[in-house]
């Protein structure tokens, strides 16, 4: 299989303040997000990042965004390595998270264009590309209305587009339908499946073993920054549910605590 993403021996950690000490009831000054975190992801698949809140899941995949750097370790996407050739990865990948906040007083076409502008991506191409993408969404009812004034929905949708202008090959999502209703969370799941089919490279996370089970080709459970265990979802459940074995798997980790 042709490895797309691959990473090696990724380590994280952050300096705890004192109140956020307090709240994590610890006297420890760092907290390790992520920890010698290694796995793989081929070309051609959805990939998912399965763990509970403060697992590590968005730390690693803000590792791979090079939107902050390891304290060790390295991940090459695409054959680029994230620590030495940072402005690679970008031209490579599309990342979106709920962290992303579209400022208030843009517009969908006006966000389209500039980060269309951005990425330089053919302006002939861009407008074919953003007609397709604000039709299949739904945007362009709404292409002139101002961020702060859209649906969360429309906002997670104008988000989605957006992040995908220079059509990458490789989409890293960090909890694609958190926040959503029931109607975009199903526009988006199926709009994973259509990248998928045309070849993309899909990295998401989420704590919904629905979504996994619905999406994911393969997953790697995360617990406390390690890897629990990575493989197809056949391997890893082994006969059980993927809700069972997850919690199997967290209580030996944990030593059989809840």
């Amino acid at each position: 299989m042709d490895t797309l993403v691959h990473i090696e021996e990724l380590t994280k950690r952050f300096t705890l303040s004192r109140k956020q000490q307090k709240l994590e009831g610890t006297r420890q000054r760092y907290k390790t997000a992520v920890d010698h975190l290694s796995f793989d992801a081929y070309r051609g698949e959805i990939f998912g990042l399965l763990g509970p809140n403060g697992a590590g899941k968005t730390t690693t995949l803000r590792l791979l965004a090079t939107l902050i750097h390891p304290d060790s370790g390295d991940a090459w996407v695409d054959g680029c390595s994230i620590v030495s050739q940072p402005e690679e990865v970008r031209r490579r990948i599309g990342f979106l998270t709920s962290e992303l906040k579209l400022e208030d007083f843009f517009t969908p076409d006006y966000l389209y264009d500039f980060f269309s502008n951005l990425h330089q991506v053919n302006p002939a191409v861009a407008r074919q590309r953003k007609e397709e993408m604000f039709s299949r969404f739904g945007i362009d009812q709404f292409a002139g209305v101002k961020v702060q004034n859209l649906s969360t929905g429309m906002k997670q949708k104008t988000s989605l587009v957006v992040s995908l202008v220079h059509n990458p090959d490789i989409i890293i999502f960090d909890e694609p339908t958190n926040g959503l209703d029931v109607l975009t969370a199903r526009t988006v799941t199926d709009y994973l499946l259509e990248l998928k089919a045309q070849g993309k490279t899909i990295l998401l996370s989420t704590h919904i073993f629905s979504l996994v089970e619905k999406l994911c080709d393969r997953v790697g459970i995360v617990i406390d920054g390690h890897m629990a265990g990575c493989d197809t979802l056949e391997r890893i459940c082994d006969g059980l549910s993927l809700e069972d074995r997850f919690f199997e798997i967290y209580k030996a980790m944990k030593g059989g605590e809840q």
